[in-house]
């Protein structure tokens, strides 16, 4: 359990990182469904940077233990999207991008702040920002259900295909899981590059 292993300053840094990364990236799938003609994130009060609208006290707990989470997933309708199933990819895009934006961001903040000798956990706290956003961002790329990676990928499938591959998306979940559970599982491996990637954009 990561939790166990951190000190309280990367507890609090993992915190801060984890709802930070997380309402960016539901606030993005919220915002850009409402600019493509899907109302109904907006009107459920998703398209919000309040942190309360978008974390998942399960997805946290989750993430914790883990070191992969999510948050409440944003409603679309994507028979309301323009244009159609193209704008459900870039809705499912958004989520992922947005993290990746914040891990940036943060890096310019880190690099900055060492520049001026701040040190400490002030640092601390920004490299944490760039890794579990980075981290996110990776993991829900994967194009396994329920996941934005299968989301965005559906959309360039041809209907038909897309349909039959719809029907196997309840195991999506499992198969998660199983990949969560197996030893040496390819999603550790695939994880594991967010830390050379916060290295390098961190300068570290």
């Amino acid at each position: 359990m990561i939790l166990f292993s951190l000190s309280p300053a990367e507890i609090a840094g993992l915190a801060v990182a984890l709802v930070v990364g997380i309402t960016f990236h539901e606030f993005s799938h919220a915002w850009v469904a409402d600019a493509l003609g899907d109302h109904r994130p907006r009107a459920l009060g998703r398209v919000s940077l309040n942190p309360v609208r978008h974390i998942d006290p399960i997805g946290a707990l989750v993430f914790v233990v883990a070191g992969f989470g999510w948050g409440k997933p944003v409603p679309v309708n994507i028979g309301a999207l323009r244009p159609g199933r193209m704008g459900m990819a870039l809705v499912s895009a958004a989520g992922p991008l947005a993290n990746v934006v914040v891990a940036v961001v943060a890096a310019i903040v880190y690099r900055v702040l060492d520049i001026a000798g701040v040190g400490g956990l002030t640092l601390d706290l920004f490299a944490a920002i760039v890794f579990y956003n980075l981290l996110l961002a990776i993991f829900n790329l994967i194009p396994i259900p329920p996941l934005d990676g299968y989301n965005a990928v559906l959309a360039f499938l041809p209907p038909r295909t897309a349909m039959q591959v719809q029907r196997y998306a309840p195991y999506g979940i499992i198969v998660l899981l199983l990949l969560v559970l197996l030893p040496n599982s390819p999603l550790r491996f695939l994880l594991a590059m967010a830390q050379p990637l916060t290295r390098a954009l961190i300068g570290a």
